[in-house]
């Protein structure tokens, strides 16, 4: 696009792929000068998901004036901008044309790049924020990324560039700790309440299949793993008492986070020259996940990175950073460039 760059001024980035409205300013050095995200839980916990018409009216309501208050917040006039990044894909349509809009607006009033960015490159880059793992992270690493929408494994060989090793060929994994959540009669988003309730559970009690565990290569299977716990609840007496479902939901974490540590270990095998493994989306929340990849990680000499947990669930601070990125390389795009609700990481290209 005919903008002048503008190198060392600070990017804004712009995340509403689905239910969180979220606003960041960057410095180029990946200092965040200002960061607010408008969680919509409270819209959508009485419909047990996402609604994605009612998603899309809040961003639309409650972006502008979130911008204008990050901008505030950072000092900064829009001005004083230096690019201007947005979650383009994938995600649910309506937010992303909200999200799009809204910063190409931006780009074209300041005069600078606008970079459509890929919510999944995003969550991969995030490792490489100054700051959040010791030394850096060069290039090639693995990306486990873990979510309601998303559970592949990743081996990142550059911005831009992809390689898909494996993925789940059903649920993702925080889908399956939404259903498990929803059959223990726990609110919605079930991940982290699920993970409360499976502190005070013995995680034996209850042992789960762990599908597709010791299985060649890091494709992943958690819908029988649901199913064997929906079994498992109809055998037993109702209503639940809540120490049964502590230890039901205790079995169920302890069974997702040993596939995964197994599948991350193949996936180490597959790619033996990376030397971090970055746990990202917003399972990467799970302690107890975090742990058990931890330990994988160990066992193989790959040290393991995952970020701070605001910085696991949907954010506009990896959006503003994935935007540094590309244009670091000079990679912009044109103001014409269309939301995709759906947008593998394999399509990229750096060229």
């Amino acid at each position: 696009m005919q903008t002048g760059p503008r190198p060392q001024r600070p990017v804004i980035g712009i995340e509403s792929s689905c239910d969180e409205t979220a606003c960041a300013i960057l410095a180029r050095d990946g200092v965040i000068l200002a960061e607010l995200v408008l969680s919509q839980q409270a819209d959508h916990a009485p419909f047990g998901g996402v609604v994605p018409e009612i998603a899309a009216r809040a961003h639309l309501a409650h972006l502008p004036g979130l911008v204008q208050q990050c901008m505030e917040r950072a000092g900064l006039d829009f001005g004083d901008l230096g690019g201007v990044a947005a979650s383009c894909g994938p995600g649910l349509i309506g937010g992303l044309i909200v999200g799009a809009g809204v910063a190409k607006g931006l780009a074209l009033g300041a005069g600078v790049p606008f970079v459509a960015v890929n919510h999944l490159e995003a969550h991969a880059l995030t490792a490489r924020l100054p700051g959040l793992v010791a030394g850096g992270a060069p290039f090639p690493y693995l990306l486990l990324l873990l979510s309601g929408g998303h559970c592949q494994c990743v081996a990142v060989e550059g911005v831009g560039c992809y390689r898909r090793l494996g993925g789940t060929i059903d649920d993702a994994v925080g889908e399956a700790f939404d259903k498990v959540g929803k059959l223990l009669g726990l609110p919605w988003p079930g991940g982290p309440a699920l993970e409360q309730l499976a502190a005070e559970g013995n995680p034996a009690r209850h042992p789960f299949p762990q599908p597709l565990r010791g299985r060649a290569g890091c494709d992943f299977s958690f819908s029988g793993l649901k199913t064997a716990v929906a079994q498992r609840i109809a055998s037993l007496p109702s209503p639940l008492p809540k120490q049964e479902a502590a230890d039901i939901a205790a079995g169920f974490q302890r069974a997702v986070a040993e596939v995964l540590a197994d599948r991350a270990g193949h996936a180490m095998a597959m790619m033996p020259e990376a030397q971090l493994l970055v746990v990202a989306g917003g399972v990467a929340a799970n302690g107890t996940v975090r742990a058990a990849l931890s330990g994988a990680a160990a066992a193989r000499g790959v040290a393991l990175a995952a970020p701070p947990v605001r910085l696991c669930t949907d954010n506009a601070v990896m959006v503003a950073w994935a935007g540094i990125e590309r244009l670091r390389l000079g990679l912009a795009d044109a103001l014409d460039v269309a939301p995709r609700p759906r947008w593998p990481l394999a399509e990229l290209s750096a060229g």
